[in-house]
């Protein structure tokens, strides 16, 4: 009461003209975040956001700085406006300034030596330390800055790291690690499960004559060492940057890719599903470790983890149509409409195969410049997509009849719906959400039915809770559409046919993950800075005493025991067909 508007606090995310600034508030969740800061164009949702923050604290003024029980504060130099729960640690900060500062017995928040914070909430759990420089903030829980980080602007999700780098106007979702002093991340939304590698600026400043643009990046989202990207640029998820200067924007629309300059032959390239052909164990030991990480004691909201999942199932089938057009185009040129190169496409890869190898785009589809762009292993990453889809829907529809103990095909198919589509999702904050769910929440929000955060909060509760169920249904329609069938024709023996191509798929992951991780152990430039053989084994351990690589291996056992189980259940095998009988499959034009 009585202050000038000017004075209230907001956080300019995503980018640097304000245009998607939001309110923080003590409990804001990164997916309230991410409405906030997308949806500007409707006035009365923005209006609504306002309202519920502004509802949800008293606008008193002549509150005194509140100090915890347990809490330790100790050789700290200024100290003003600062709310600070109880067990928390603060020792040696520079200073502290208009914070909230959350903190628990079993969450305990610490701030160390050489901070200086101004403008901020600082949820549980989170740590601060060795001369971190943070102002107009938001550290969702279990968050980390130190070793000299600068967080400026921006909303850091849960369980994300960032040391020695500097980091403006961002939203970055859970599950972030950025390491290096030299990396630099500038007006982006980057959706998790990510990593910055040293030398990265994600974002150049300045690459037109206003303020910087906008980068959005799906999860799994990787530059490499000493990339230089420019705004604006999209990128789908699982999208792994060699090192490069990249000269113009970039929108890659090939989920799992690795993106790469070349300078030699001025061309950009670009491999898609690369992450699994080459790098599988990484891929699928991220999705164990953020799991292990996540150290949220309320689990709101329900993050996926997993790399199949509703959102890159969707982009899946986005890449296929990419590549059918692109080989369409290249065979018989661009003449008709996307649904006949589509279908024109689809009918080469299926025809001629393993001959699609390498195809050449002229037009400006993925970077805004007049050079050519190489797409890598065109069939092989047609093959692995089409495969990827049917062992994400076999996974769940296995699982379901694991849960339910279904003893029948015919039962089976009567817990799934007779008439569905492949339904659109949003990763918001996070949480995975049906596109139909989240137009009516929001409509919910607007029309006054959701009165406060607590109410978005209980959303995103209900949504998470109903997520295996909807993410079952995805699935199967995803099966339905990938076969190009009904699903009055889904049957006994399609659904034979896809649980057997599923474990031969599952099995072709494991033993990448196995030959992705021996290349350290094989390549005589990894090996020699050890004498002998032994001296490894003490330094990075014995490789078949991997225990990430035996967790895997016993996955792929504990799969393929549920899958044999189901079709014996079911009546339609005796035993699973062994990998080697299977060798003419499209996974394994792969190998």
């Amino acid at each position: 009461e009585g202050e000038d508007e000017a004075v209230r606090i907001w956080l300019e995310v995503c980018n640097e003209n304000a245009g998607r600034k939001i309110l923080p508030f003590n409990g804001m969740l990164p997916g309230d975040a991410y409405l906030w800061s997308k949806y500007r164009n409707d006035k009365e949702l923005m209006n609504r956001f306002k309202e519920f923050t502004e509802a949800k604290f008293d606008k008193q003024r002549g509150y005194y700085g509140k100090i915890g029980d347990r809490t330790v504060i100790k050789n700290t130099s200024i100290i003003k406006d600062v709310w600070v729960g109880s067990n928390a640690y603060i020792k040696g900060a520079n200073k502290l300034k208009n914070l909230t500062i959350n903190s628990q017995e079993d969450a305990q928040t610490q701030i160390g030596e050489g901070c200086e914070l101004v403008n901020g909430i600082i949820d549980i759990g989170c740590r601060a330390f060795y001369g971190v420089k943070a102002v107009r903030f938001f550290m969702a829980s279990h968050s980390q800055l130190k070793y000299g980080a600068r967080l400026i602007n921006s909303y850091l999700g849960n369980n994300a790291t960032i040391s020695c780098c500097e980091v403006l106007n961002s939203l970055i979702f859970p599950a972030h690690e950025q390491h290096h002093n030299n990396s630099f991340l500038c007006a982006a939304v980057v959706m998790g499960q990510s990593n910055m590698a040293a030398g990265a600026t994600i974002g150049s400043n300045h690459n037109s004559r206003a303020a910087d643009g906008e980068i959005v990046a799906g999860r799994g989202f990787w530059p490499g060492l000493c990339v230089s990207l420019k705004h604006n640029s999209k990128f789908a998820s699982y999208t792994l940057i060699a090192k490069g200067d990249f000269p113009a924007e970039l929108n890659i629309t090939l989920p799992f890719s690795l993106v790469s300059n070349d300078v030699s032959s001025n061309r950009l390239v670009i491999m898609p599903a690369y992450w699994f052909m080459y790098n599988m164990y990484a891929l699928a030991r991220n999705a164990h470790k953020y799991i292990e990480r996540d150290k949220r004691i309320e689990k709101l909201p329900y993050i996926e983890y997993d790399f199949l999942a509703p959102d890159t199932v969707n982009e899946l089938f986005e890449g296929l149509n990419v590549l059918r057009k692109l080989v369409a185009a290249t065979s018989i040129g661009t003449i008709g409409d996307d649904a006949y190169l589509v279908q024109q496409g689809d009918k080469i890869l299926n025809e001629k195969r393993s001959e699609i190898k390498n195809i050449e785009v002229n037009e400006c589809i993925f970077e805004n410049v007049k050079r050519p762009t190489q797409i890598t292993k065109v069939w092989e990453a047609y093959a692995v997509y089409k495969e990827l889809i049917i062992l994400y829907a076999v996974k769940e529809l296995v699982a379901l009849t694991s849960a339910r103990e279904i003893d029948s095909f015919q039962e089976l198919k009567n817990q799934l719906p007779s008439s569905l589509s492949r339904s659109r999702w949003k990763n918001i904050g996070g949480l995975l959400v049906e596109d139909e769910s989240l137009k009516h929440f929001i409509e919910n929000i607007r029309s006054g039915k959701i009165k406060n955060w607590d109410g978005v909060h209980h959303f995103y509760d209900q949504a998470g809770k109903n997520y295996q169920e909807q993410k079952l249904h995805h699935a199967y329609a995803s099966m339905l559409e990938v076969l190009n069938i009904a699903s009055e024709n889904f049957s006994e023996d399609v659904f034979k046919q896809a649980a057997e191509q599923a474990l031969n798929t599952k099995q072709w992951m494991v033993e990448r993950i196995m030959q992705s991780r021996a290349k350290d152990y094989q390549n005589e430039f990894r090996t020699m800075v050890y004498d002998n053989q032994e001296e490894m084994n003490e330094v990075v351990g014995k490789l078949d005493e991997n225990a990430f690589i035996q967790q895997q291996e016993e996955e792929f056992s504990v799969f393929k025991s549920e899958v044999t189980r189901t079709l014996k259940t079911f009546g339609l095998q005796q035993e699973v067909a062994s990998r080697e009988t299977e060798k003419a499959t499209k996974v394994s034009m792969v190998d």
